[in-house]
């Protein structure tokens, strides 16, 4: 196969299909959405077969239990994604929205309309789901997408693939909106970053290894995250009893999550009080404590903190933990080793909440709560495709509105510039 012309193609198509999916009606989209879930229902053996053959071609590959997890299409999930079909289909649709319209001194009315962004291309890996997740979104918001999934899930999304396309022949959208890679060739992915003729914007989701070589070569913008470093800060004005409970959810609700805590600071005026609690709560729960010099010497036993922990994504059963003087040093400390994810302070005072809020430089900042929240759903956008630590256009977790722009429009009634 020409990669090269296949990508290409594949793009000219998406272009065309970008502007007639831009133009339907919010019905016709949500009847392409229920359709889909109609045909993955109706597909189950089919998609249960190619699901097998990925798995079987995964155990001789090699790869480890949690890969085939991910990988795996159980009736359950099959399940899912016909449900959040119809949810998404339920959303509200942002495209169109007219927001801000004011009278201007020369007569002539501005304002701002919600538009979809074009072509979406998505990468990611593993969990064929995401082909469902991905492609909703995008088609309820207005836009045309390009998936590239992993190669070990290759036959498991031509299935899903599909479905989609029965569902868009359903709604009578071009079925080019929605398409599925076909090769396994990674130079697949080098041509779909680099067409920014066709490709409106790129959705990596995956590894840190992944997103760190689209961000490099893309020549399109990008939507991503490289990792998750997020704090729960304790403050002197904490109470005890919320933050045992917020920094204990925030590390072990979840050990593999972009939005778990990997690093816990403790003001150092409540340290010797909280640090014993905590730690009790955290080796009931087998978590591994590495410390500051000063937590080390209230805590008897536990590892020594390097450097490298303060920066670490753990993803895993291990939690950096440091004292710090007051409100200026967790700032201090957030601001240097954050990846600007999501950080969080227990804290009755509300100014020193205000001056938190106002000044950690993170995509989400809360107060009081678990940074387990940051998350599409928990945030009220119904579904998301992913979390953006960028500052321009869409930051914290992506739903329909992230996937879509605005464009200024003017109403007039044959004004003229004086």
């Amino acid at each position: 196969m020409d990669v090269a012309a296949y990508m290409a193609e594949l793009g000219q198509q998406a272009r065309v299909a970008s502007r007639e999916v831009a133009r339907s009606a919010t019905a016709v989209r949500n009847q392409a959405l229920l359709a889909t879930a109609e045909a993955l229902d109706a597909a189950r053996q089919a998609l249960a077969e190619a699901n097998r053959k990925d798995l079987e071609n995964g155990r001789a590959n090699g790869l480890d239990e949690a890969m085939l997890d991910r990988l795996e299409l159980t009736p359950a999930r099959i399940d899912t994604m016909i449900e959040g079909l119809r949810q998404v289909a339920t959303l509200p649709d942002p495209v169109g929205e007219i927001t801000d319209m004011t009278y201007r001194p020369s007569g002539i009315q501005v304002g701002k309309m919600r538009v979809p962004l074009g072509v979406i291309g998505i990468i990611y890996e593993s969990r064929p789901n995401v082909t469902v997740e991905a492609a909703s979104l995008c088609l309820k918001s207005g836009n045309a997408t390009i998936l590239r999934g992993g190669s070990e899930a290759i036959h498991s999304n031509q299935a899903i693939a599909e479905c989609l396309a029965t569902g868009l022949a359903a709604a009578r959208l071009p079925e080019t909106a929605v398409q599925v890679v076909k090769t396994t060739d990674r130079a697949a992915v080098g041509e779909l970053i680099t067409m920014p003729q066709y490709v409106d914007v790129i959705v990596p989701r995956g590894g840190k290894g992944l997103i760190e070589r689209i961000s490099r070569d893309a020549r399109v913008p990008v939507i991503k995250h490289l990792d998750g470093v997020c704090h729960v800060y304790i403050d002197s004005h904490a109470d005890p009893e919320k933050a045992l409970k917020v920094a204990v959810n925030a590390k072990t609700h979840r050990y593999g999550t972009c939005n778990t805590m990997e690093t816990l600071l403790v003001d150092q005026e409540v340290a010797d009080d909280m640090l014993p609690l905590l730690a009790a709560e955290f080796a009931a729960k087998g978590v591994e404590l590495r410390g500051c010099e000063r937590t080390c010497a209230i805590l008897e036993g536990i590892s020594a903190a390097t450097e490298d922990d303060w920066h670490e994504e753990y993803l895993a059963p291990i939690l950096a933990v440091r004292v710090v003087d007051g409100l200026d040093g967790a700032i201090e400390h957030i601001n240097r080793y954050s990846s600007q994810h999501t950080d969080s302070i227990i804290t009755e005072n509300y100014t020193r909440a205000r001056r938190f809020l106002t000044e950690v430089d993170s995509s989400s900042v809360m107060v009081n709560a678990s940074t387990r929240f940051a998350d599409g759903f928990e945030y009220g956008l119904g579904a998301e495709i992913g979390i953006s630590t960028d500052k321009i256009h869409a930051r914290g977790p992506v739903g329909l509105e992230g996937l879509t722009s605005q464009k200024y429009v003017v109403f007039g009634d044959g004004h003229i510039r004086a």
